[in-house]
């Protein structure tokens, strides 16, 4: 069962949009997210929002590829930290091993991460999402987070990535 992603850019929004906007995400019960820059509001919810049209909204439907508990499961939620991409295709496999295999396990045994989850998106771009729900912006800077992120395997993925959006937020208390 697809999770839908719904994402406005907060500066291009007018008050009155943001408000139809919200509304609709709230009555799928969404769970939102603000970008620590303020550009982006990003929710989560079962189901696409009402208005899913027009330049204020873009909805994603995703599909759930793994969820790992985090070495800090149970913990307060204070970032949730995204990473948007697509892949080379000759890369698509080994990006797939690569995120299951070596780098998702090793970012949810890091203290401070809470939980580790990836997605797919068919047909749209970027087409992998991968998110982390963490205890401090301190996890992501961590020595233990960067060991994670600096592997021999890490350094051969990651040159194929496109289109890549790397963003991190807090809980937004409009939704």
């Amino acid at each position: 069962m697809p999770v839908w992603l719904s994402k406005l850019a907060l500066p291009r929004l007018h008050e009155a949009a943001l408000a139809r906007c919200l509304q609709a995400l709230r009555g799928q019960g969404a769970e939102g997210w603000r970008a620590l820059d303020g550009l982006w509001l990003y929710a989560y919810s079962a189901a696409a929002p009402a208005m899913q049209d027009g330049p204020a909204i873009e909805c994603v439907a995703l599909t759930p590829t793994c969820d790992l508990p985090g070495a800090a499961v149970g913990a307060p939620v204070a970032v949730h930290y995204i990473v948007e991409t697509d892949v080379l295709p000759e890369f698509e496999d080994e990006l797939n091993a690569w995120y299951d295999q070596e780098h998702l396990p090793g970012l949810a045994r890091v203290p401070g991460t809470i939980r580790a989850r990836r997605y797919q998106a068919a047909g749209q771009s970027p087409r992998y999402y991968a998110c982390y729900d963490l205890t401090s912006t301190d996890v992501f800077g961590s020595p233990e987070w960067l060991a994670v992120r600096a592997t021999d395997w890490s350094s051969r993925v990651r040159p194929a990535f496109r289109n890549t959006r790397r963003t991190m937020f807090r809980r937004d208390e409009l939704l």
